[in-house]
């Protein structure tokens, strides 16, 4: 009886632990049991935004842009189209009004004019492309397709990406195109407050790829053709058919120096995080404790989405093939 006691318990641990981890991985699959035919999440910046600083008129006219911009992505999936033309179509919608930080209404730089930056990723073959310091080009985010698909390269930045944007036929506008009285207030206002904001989507298609986008038009008062994260595979954009799409806004150097995007992604291929649970590591852990701001939105290939942030709002909504969709602005929605 004595050797036996020495015995059970060696016999049975292994037992144990193999049961254990069989309940974790059963737990995972059933979660993803049924995994959706397509998802789209979008992000419209993020920052102090809340209910006394936005009037009601304001409020719905963001509401409206972002139902707007969901749905022509969604229509896009659900009629079997790519994660990578949802995306820039989505995109589009946001860069052409003048409620946020991406195209029409990019905020100023210091010397008064209008630098935009964009990026979008292929999660499929991890394919990238992204521009720097846009002044003219309508659709920043049509150029980093460009560059992408028409390209050996990844980054143009300046003039070079301008002429590459101009020989690929993307349409080209006045400087005064960018030009909104609201923005250009911004700028006055911001001697010493600076504010930053970008424009983002993610897609799963029903091919089961996965795309990432990201626009915008820098921190408000910017100086040194300054370019943050949104163009900088890996930190503000980043999409991989292995795991998820991840696309950020917020404090831009923290987002590189951090490379949150990507760090999501890394979470769950290599600690086997799930989404949610990954993208809540680096937005509420790892990047409050570094000083950063901001947020992301994320899918993962099973449709599943994430949009965390650590400020007192941002603008987001999703759009799924079960159904399922909002649009919310607040921390407490």
């Amino acid at each position: 009886m004595k050797n036996l006691r020495l015995i059970l318990p060696i016999f049975f641990v292994p037992i144990f632990i193999l049961y254990s981890c069989n309940g974790v991985n059963e737990a995972q699959e059933e979660n993803n049991i049924s995994p959706k035919e397509w998802s789209l999440v979008i992000h419209g910046g993020a920052g102090v935004i809340t209910r006394d600083l936005m009037t009601p008129e304001l409020d719905s006219a963001y509401r409206a842009v972002l139902d707007e911009a969901i749905n022509t992505g969604g229509n896009i999936l659900a009629e079997g189209g790519s994660a990578l033309d949802a995306v820039e179509s989505t995109i589009h919608i946001m860069e052409n009004s003048p409620l946020f930080n991406a195209g029409k209404g990019a905020v100023f730089t210091n010397e008064g004019s209008n630098e935009m930056d964009a990026a979008i990723m292929n999660g499929a073959n991890l394919n990238a492309g992204s521009v720097a310091g846009l002044k003219s080009i309508k659709n920043p985010i049509s150029a980093a397709r460009a560059v992408m698909e028409k390209s050996m390269h990844v980054m143009l930045s300046g003039e070079g990406a301008a002429q590459f944007a101009v020989e690929q036929g993307l349409e080209q506008v006045e400087p005064s195109y960018f030009f909104t009285e609201r923005r250009y207030k911004q700028l006055t206002d911001a001697i010493n407050r600076e504010k930053n904001g970008t424009v983002g989507c993610c897609a799963l298609d029903k091919h089961g790829n996965l795309a990432a986008g990201t626009s915008t038009g820098g921190m408000t008062n910017k100086r040194y053709n300054r370019i943050g994260d949104a163009p900088v595979i890996g930190a503000g954009t980043y999409a991989n058919n292995a795991t998820c799409a991840v696309s950020a806004t917020g404090h831009g150097e923290y987002f590189i120096r951090w490379t949150v995007a990507h760090d999501i992604s890394a979470l769950m291929e290599y600690k086997n995080m799930d989404l949610v649970e990954a993208a809540d590591m680096v937005i509420n852990n790892k990047l409050v404790k570094a000083g950063g701001t901001g947020g992301v939105v994320a899918v993962d290939r099973y449709g599943n989405i994430a949009m965390p942030f650590n400020t007192e709002g941002m603008f987001r909504a999703f759009i799924d093939s079960d159904g399922n969709t909002a649009v919310r602005i607040y921390r407490d929605e």
